[in-house]
């Protein structure tokens, strides 16, 4: 029998095609309701937990998750379900805001470089060294010749990482303007969440074609063999965290990742151990 979630699997972004970031984009149906569908991804992320120890353990490697997504795409709720299998000790969690005033007197990959995960750890980054040439073009922050040379020094910075053991894997969150629409409005309606309802959330809804240009030329920029983009459809949360999951599932496991073999040392030393 064919696996029903086999057609649920994420490609990197193909610089050959014209990448959609319409609202249509945004959604990937399923033949699985929720339930079973989140039966299917409770599968992937025990055997996400498994793959963890033995590459904790290898040691060979880093794997760093960028998230990038406009506000209410969902960067929280994957790092909570999906990251929430792993196990907490082999596991790095950096959310970039706006840049302190230490961190404007330095380059602008300075903060970033600085939460790259060791090897033997799986980092996520919420939010990037990609607001960079998001945030900071869009809203004008420094002038189009400083910003635009960023894509370059990106793609310069990941091959390095790649270079030394990091295993990238970068995730553009993509929610439609309806959707992202109904999920700020349940904010501002549940006391619970309002405490994360910014005003640059209004702003930005009012910039939306401009952050759409800006996300474009991002992929196409710097969607590379060494760090790839993945466009996620994100309107339906069980969807989002399925593909994520996989994705991960399938990077780890092409790692081939092994525990390695007792000292001899260790080994000779604890004959007749009991």
């Amino acid at each position: 029998m064919a696996n029903p979630t086999s057609s649920l699997r994420l490609s990197p972004v193909d610089l050959d095609e014209k990448i959609k970031l319409g609202s249509k984009a945004a959604r990937i149906e399923s033949s699985l309701d929720k339930t079973e569908l989140e039966a299917a991804t409770a599968t992937l992320l025990a055997r996400l937990s498994e793959l963890q120890d033995a590459f904790h353990a290898d040691g060979r490697h880093a794997l760093l998750l960028v998230l990038q997504g406009r506000d209410a795409s969902g960067k929280d709720g994957v790092i909570k379900t999906v990251y929430g299998a792993f196990n907490p000790t082999g596991v790095h969690v950096a959310a970039f805001g706006p840049p302190t005033p230490l961190e404007l007197r330095h380059d602008f990959l300075w903060r970033a470089h600085q939460v790259v995960p060791p090897r033997g750890m799986i980092g996520v980054f919420n939010r990037s060294h990609y607001e960079d040439v998001l945030a900071v073009r869009v809203r004008e922050l420094v002038p189009e010749p400083v910003w635009r040379a960023r894509y370059d020094h990106i793609n310069t910075f990941e091959r390095m990482l790649t270079d030394s053991g990091v295993i990238i894997r970068k995730c553009m969150l993509h929610v439609s303007r309806e959707e992202q629409h109904d999920r700020l409005k349940a904010r501002l309606d549940d006391p619970t969440k309002n405490w994360k309802f910014r005003l640059e959330d209004l702003k930005d809804r009012d910039r939306w074609d401009a952050y759409t240009d800006a996300y474009r030329e991002m992929l196409e920029r710097c969607s590379t063999p060494w760090a790839p983009w993945y466009v996620v459809p994100s309107d339906d949360k069980a969807v989002r965290n399925h593909l994520i999951a996989r994705m991960l599932v399938e990077t780890l496991e092409s790692t081939k990742s092994a525990y390695p073999p007792m000292d001899e040392a260790v080994r000779a030393a604890a004959k007749g151990f009991a």
